[in-house]
């Protein structure tokens, strides 16, 4: 086998056989679906519409810090993937509501898993920031 000949190797995890395996051999998938929703609102948004449908104005206070560009932008491209529905009522003015398809449901468990991950694994990150930066 020469060096970089990577096609005969087994797998070394199972995450790394998923990605390579004959549904995704060249990774495409994850690294597709991972860059949209490993971006810094999607998963915020898809955790706060897991409590159920909400206007534009509202899911922009339950996010705080997202402007009205970056929430308008990650909305469009849920939506395009997919994992967001948006209902326009034919009002005056018109009321506009997002919600979470059924494939965006799916996401919530995993979103929940990694918040709580997130945020137990913080102090120690914090101090190996500093660790890190103090030694440099």
């Amino acid at each position: 086998m020469e060096i970089g000949d990577d096609e005969d190797r087994e797998p070394r995890t199972d995450y790394e056989g998923m990605c390579h395996g004959v549904r995704d051999e060249d990774g495409r998938a994850v690294r597709d679906v991972l860059d949209r929703i490993g971006d810094k609102w999607s998963l915020l948004v898809i955790g706060t519409l897991a409590g159920g449908r909400l206007r534009f104005t509202e899911l922009q206070r339950h996010i705080p810090g997202v402007s009205q560009r970056m929430l308008t932008l990650t909305l469009r491209h849920l939506e395009r993937d997919g994992l967001v529905s948006r209902t326009v009522h034919a009002e005056v003015p018109p009321r506009v509501e997002y919600d979470l398809t059924p494939t965006g449901r799916t996401l919530i468990a995993p979103s929940v898993a990694l918040a709580s991950w997130a945020i137990e694994s913080y102090p120690a990150i914090e101090a190996s920031r500093a660790a890190y930066d103090a030694a440099r």
